[in-house]
């Protein structure tokens, strides 16, 4: 069968324009980020923190983000704010250049320096280079693993020795994709329908049992971390599915859930990136279609709309967060970017790039956008660090070295910006299975003894007693904590247990 991928020859001289392009972009992106003037949201300071604590798995997510920032930050000798993203902008240029190897093996040249290209400047990849998450984490590996799979299906078939550490090397990529965030395993569901869709770039079967074998010993750590600590990622991910549980009660047709996140999807990757993708998906599953985008087309849908579809089923019987799809966005970019016309492509990178100036513009200038209500744009990455100062300041004034909280948010950002006070935090006991990481891994001790200072947050009088006066109150104006009463309690650690 002769090969459906582009020659040596077409795809010869894509990597360095593709450099030039997705280089300048990141360099620009690391200057700007030494600017950000955003606190660290609540989940950045938790994957910093899990980076403390070097462990096979963490409350709601595998291990390997916490893993990088950790190297990140050791390398730099310094846990500030920019070593903690600087990963961000980096995964993704080296995603977008991953991308444009998948697009050349498929499309030639031409269409690698179009797809770097527009990867570089999506709206999302935009914004995670300007934060760290899970995502960002997970794209570079999700990428490999993709060019690895084209490359154990090109004909000729490799021979056995190369075949086996090509399956062994896609696993091991898919697997480290996994250990960033489980959205990973969507890849396995992609790749059976691919080898049905498109065989002529299907493996052997020898090939995917080697790289499903290699894949499950790379993730089986992460397994046995969650057998032993009762499966809390489990936990965390039904509750966040919603109607799992209970589909009976939770699990509904909520049309307007399912138009929110198809909306949404226009911001995340640009709209003419997604009106694209989806007119290649429509035009492809019409009637009398099957032949129109061809064996390289209907693997790299293969590898996007079941994913998209997914969520998009979530959304319908639940909800869906804007971001959960976005690992269909790896080969769909490449999609849209090797078949759609040059107009369209140039459109859709203007747009995308116009956005790319503007999102660290805003984390530099953050009070600069008000919305109607009066809250800043940027509202949820302001006030954070501020109140930990206030906290911390309190605790060393009226001389505690312990500060209990209940809030993840605010244990979040205090375990970050409490880092070299010399003050310890835990979480309030969790009433019933631990609903974070802090609950889960930093309850208050029971033979804690002496007094400590308890962060309580909204309105009412302490449990243990109803007369006690705060030490110190205050309710922000601005930032994530806005119009939140905040007071603070010196009490004896018996009534820190009464508030669990």
């Amino acid at each position: 069968m002769p090969s459906a991928s582009a020659t040596a020859s077409e795809r010869a001289g894509w990597l360095g324009p593709a450099l030039a392009v997705v280089g300048a972009v990141t360099a620009l992106r690391i200057l700007l980020l030494a600017f950000n003037r955003a606190d660290l949201f609540v989940d950045e300071t938790q994957y910093w923190f899990w980076g403390q604590e070097l462990a096979f798995g963490y409350y709601s997510k595998p291990p390997l983000i916490g893993w990088v920032i950790r190297a990140f930050t050791t390398l730099a000798g310094s846990d500030g704010q920019f070593w903690v993203r600087l990963p961000g902008p980096l995964f993704h240029g080296a995603t977008a250049l991953l991308l444009g190897a998948v697009a050349a093996r498929l499309y030639g040249r031409r269409a690698a320096v179009w797809v770097a290209a527009g990867y570089i400047t999506l709206p999302m990849v935009a914004l995670a280079s300007l934060t760290i998450s899970t995502d960002t984490i997970m794209f570079p590996f999700l990428a490999l693993a993709l060019l690895l799979w084209l490359r154990l299906g090109e004909r000729p078939a490799p021979d056995r020795r190369h075949e086996t550490g090509l399956a062994l090397a896609c696993g091991l990529a898919l697997g480290l994709g996994f250990m960033a965030k489980y959205a990973a395993v969507y890849y396995l569901i992609c790749a059976g329908i691919a080898a049905l869709v498109a065989p002529a770039l299907r493996p052997s079967r020898r090939a995917a049992g080697l790289g499903l074998l290699a894949f499950l010993l790379t993730l089986s750590p992460n397994v046995i971390w969650n057998a032993l600590m009762g499966f809390p990622t489990l936990y965390h991910t039904e509750h966040n599915i919603g109607w799992v549980k209970a589909p009976a009660k939770r699990a509904g047709l909520h049309w307007d859930k399912l138009a929110e996140f198809l909306a949404n999807q226009f911001a995340v990757v640009g709209p003419v990136v997604f009106a694209l993708l989806l007119l290649i998906a429509l035009r492809a599953l019409g009637p009398g279609r099957r032949g129109h985008l061809g064996q390289k087309g209907r693997l790299l849908l293969a590898f996007s709309l079941p994913i998209l579809a997914i969520i998009c089923v979530q959304a319908l019987l639940s909800r869906a967060y804007a971001n959960w799809a976005a690992a269909a966005y790896l080969a769909g970019t490449v999609l849209v970017f090797a078949r759609a016309g040059r107009f369209p492509k140039l459109a859709a990178i203007a747009i995308n790039a116009a956005v790319c100036l503007a999102l660290p513009a805003m984390t530099i200038w953050p009070e600069a956008v008000v919305m109607r209500d009066g809250r800043y744009a940027m509202h949820r990455y302001l006030g954070r660090a501020a109140l930990s100062d206030w906290i911390i300041a309190e605790a060393q004034k009226v001389g505690v070295s312990t500060v209990v909280a209940s809030r993840r948010d605010i244990l979040a950002d205090l375990f970050y910006s409490g880092r070299d006070s010399g003050l310890r935090f835990y979480s309030t006991d969790p009433d019933g299975p631990p609903q974070d990481h802090y609950e889960l891994t930093h309850p208050f001790p029971d033979e804690m003894t002496g007094e400590v200072l308890l962060v309580q947050t909204g309105e009412g009088q302490l449990a243990c007693d109803p007369d006690e006066k705060p030490q110190a109150e205050t309710t922000p104006q601005v930032g994530a904590y806005r119009g939140l009463r905040i007071a603070l309690y010196k009490v004896p650690a018996r009534c820190a247990r009464d508030e669990d």
